[in-house]
């Protein structure tokens, strides 16, 4: 069976894209499994700079088709931030995601609400011989000051999703894979992984 290399060390990223390939005829693999210790600075100006850098990294130090993907959190009230910095909204070295939630809803003290945002996924499937295909996501909610529920990671405790009545945290793994905006990125990539695979 082919094996997809899968660009993360992120445990809840992986869960998350681990759960929607789950159903391909394919091996699923991370660095931690082949014992990659690669660090990629995440350096780009887009999503897809940095999708392509990580991607085309490992494919080409492991010769497997290689998913990568790059997401952030897209506030209208901050113009669009923290975006591609949404990892590092910060600048401190040494934070955690709750340190990144608490300094975004500063950021958003004196804006009215609602604080309407959306997530966004660039995900990067690349072949060793360096032919590299993009898919996106995008999924939109609200800011919310108060954290609710204990699922996913990142921003997921303050992002409510209105039609649902929940925030991006509230929702179970399956649930999630059905509305997340990487969900949706990776769900227009099977067909393309599984093509690069039978070459």
């Amino acid at each position: 069976m082919q094996k997809l290399l899968i660009a993360s060390n992120n445990s809840g990223k992986l869960l998350e894209i681990k759960n929607l390939l789950k159903n391909l005829p394919i091996v699923l693999v991370t660095p931690g499994d082949l014992k990659l210790g690669i660090q990629i600075k995440e350096d780009g100006s887009t999503y897809q700079a940095n999708a392509q850098k990580k991607s085309s990294e490992f494919a080409k130090r492991s010769g497997l088709v290689t998913l990568a993907d790059d997401s952030g959190l897209e506030v209208d009230a901050l113009g669009g931030k923290p975006g591609i910095h949404s990892a590092r909204i910060t600048k401190k070295k040494e934070t955690n995601d709750a340190d990144r939630r608490i300094h975004l809803l500063n950021l958003l003290k004196g804006y009215t609400q609602p604080w309407t945002a959306q997530f966004r996924c660039v995900v990067a499937i690349a072949s060793p011989s360096e032919r590299t295909y993009f898919f996106e996501g995008l999924c939109k909610g609200e800011i919310i000051p108060e954290e609710h529920g204990e699922y996913g990671f990142g921003y997921d405790p303050i992002f409510f999703l209105p039609e649902l009545n929940k925030t991006m945290a509230q929702l179970s793994l399956p649930q999630k894979n059905e509305v997340s905006h990487r969900a949706k990125a990776i769900n227009k990539a099977k067909a393309t992984i599984l093509e690069l695979l039978r070459e």
